[in-house]
């Protein structure tokens, strides 16, 4: 057995059960990964595929068995490595975290600043989406982390780690009947048209349940996943908007107020998604302390090996 079968077979499950584009991703032939694929299925005795005429349409209960300890299997060699690569103090390489546009927008900038001041010769990228696509690129090897309010779905093969909590603020042009409002009720504000996330981010479903707890139904005039977009169409009058309070800056909102409303909505979780058993650079434990200085490397570490790691800390309040 050879870890390029390994590695075969972990590509054809990460692009859709193609053969074709497994053996593109890995710059190969598709008969050359389809041998890797027949000579694993031999050394191990079993059928990993379910297979229609000469299409793959699923796995076996052996495969699924069989990749599982495929993956962990190359986590740990890859893990072996950055061993090496650490140990010789070779920083060079590539970070792909997922997240947000409110995340990328306004919590990262400062520490993606500190990151490439310290690890000049890795490349940092930022892929966008929304807090379920974002997860599934982790789940599907495309990215190393992800950092995002909670998904629809907990995958079991993803760990969650709390990095802070988000409070939200009513945004409004200057004027405002809302900032004469003292204080800022649901019965209030229902009665202005509202402006906030797309129904794919968790906090979405969090404000309405506050509403209708009240015996109210807001009238959503606008919905978007870019916080950028959502002020500004505050600022042209269409409604007030909902939004994380970190995604508010005075200085450059110049044409926009906030009004406090931790008071209404309940506070949003945002969590370090990464792949339980992945080996993690030490620049990528690195970059989760740094976003979350309680997410120290030795409780991430025991959290991607599935150990306990005792009481959650306490998680900061943004």
């Amino acid at each position: 057995m050879r870890l390029q079968q390994l590695v075969c077979l972990c590509e054809i499950i990460k692009r859709g059960l193609s053969v074709s584009a497994a053996a593109a991703s890995l710059r190969t032939s598709q008969p050359a990964v389809s041998r890797q694929l027949r000579a694993l299925e031999r050394e191990l005795g079993i059928e990993i595929f379910v297979r229609r005429h000469k299409r793959l349409i699923g796995l076996t209960a052996e495969g699924r068995a069989a990749l599982a300890a495929a993956q962990r299997m190359l986590a740990e060699a890859e893990r072996l490595l950055d061993i090496g690569r650490d140990a010789s103090g070779s920083h060079s390489g590539v970070l792909v975290v997922a997240t947000t546009h409110t995340q990328a927008r306004h919590a990262l900038p400062k520490v993606v600043k500190r990151f490439t001041t310290r690890y000049p010769e890795v490349e940092i990228t930022l892929r966008q989406g929304t807090p379920a696509t974002v997860a599934d690129m982790v789940r599907a090897g495309e990215a190393d982390i992800a950092i995002a309010s909670e998904g629809p779905r907990r995958w079991p093969e993803l760990v969650l780690l709390p990095a802070y909590r988000l409070e939200r603020v009513v945004l409004t042009p200057p004027g405002h009947p809302l900032l004469r409002a003292r204080p800022l009720t649901l019965e209030r504000l229902v009665e202005h048209p509202i402006i906030t996330y797309d129904e794919a981010f968790v906090g979405r479903s969090r404000l309405v349940r506050a509403f209708e707890a009240k015996g109210l139904k807001p009238r959503i005039a606008l919905s978007a996943i870019d916080t950028d977009v959502i002020k500004t169409y505050v600022e042209t009058g269409l409604g007030v908007g909902i939004v994380a309070k970190i995604a508010y800056d005075a200085r450059r909102d110049r044409a926009l107020r906030a009004i406090d409303a931790r008071h209404l909505f309940e506070s949003n979780t945002i969590y370090v998604t990464l792949r339980r058993h992945s080996a993690l650079r030490r620049y990528a434990f690195d970059f989760i302390e740094w976003f979350a200085p309680h997410l120290e490397r030795e409780a991430v570490a025991r959290a991607l090996r599935g150990e306990q790691t005792g009481e959650p800390p306490n998680v900061p309040v943004l």
